[in-house]
Order: C-alpha cells, then structure tokens, then sequence
C-alpha cells in the first residue's frame, strides 16, 4: 500500500514556475514507477509525465515537454514535477500516481495509487 500526498500548486502568472512535490509513505518508493497527471475542468484526467524507479528513464506529454520535467528522490520518498514557463493552458488539478511496471505509464487505468490532487491556477 502506498498513500501520495501532493504539495506546491498554487497561482502564478503566465510564463512563471512552480514545482509540485508527491511525498509518498512506506519503504518501497523505489519500486514503483511514478507519474503526474492533470485535470481541468470538464476535461478528463491527461498524462503528464511519468519517471522510472530509478530516475533514468522520463516520459513527457508533448504539450509540456521542454518546459516540465519530472523528477524523484528515493531517499526521499518524493518525486517532483518542475514547471517553467507556465501557460494558462496548464491550469488543472495535478495528481501524482504510483504503479509498479512501466507499460502503459500515459493511462490513468494502469496506475494502483493516486493522491488527492493539488490546484494550479496560471493567470494570463
């Protein structure tokens, strides 16, 4: 069992950052593949990115690829989505997800565990 916790969102300007935070519990953190998706509002949830258990492998949604990039500590239990260069596009609910093997990494009905979100407002 693995609970994820999100943290970071919040509202900021056009062309800003941020960077959201998913602390996940237990002693296995490093065994699973971690993802962040995105909801906006009457859409449904969409990909992100996604990491692998050790880092060296990332995948990116092409609307936020060279301006996000995902990362993770395992010594931390966190992984992390940084955002540069925000459009009031990528304004959404952002959960972070946890699953165990790679396949299928950009569909919500492959990962086991989801946190409860955190909101990302970017003003124009």
């Amino acid at each position: 069992q693995v609970q994820l916790v999100e943290s970071g969102g919040g509202l900021v300007q056009a062309g800003g950052s941020l960077r959201l935070s998913c602390a996940a519990s237990g002693r296995t953190f490093s065994s699973y593949v971690m993802g962040w998706f995105r909801q906006a509002p009457g859409k449904d949830r969409e990909f992100v990115a996604c990491i692998s258990w050790g880092g060296g492998n990332t995948y990116y949604a092409d609307s936020v690829k060279g301006r996000f990039t995902i990362s993770r500590d395992n010594a931390k239990n966190t992984a992390y989505l940084q955002m540069n260069s925000l459009k009031p596009e990528d304004t959404a609910v952002y959960y972070c997800a946890a699953k165990r093997g790679l396949g299928g990494y950009h569909t919500t009905t492959s990962y086991d565990y989801w946190g409860q979100g955190t909101q990302v407002t970017v003003s124009s």
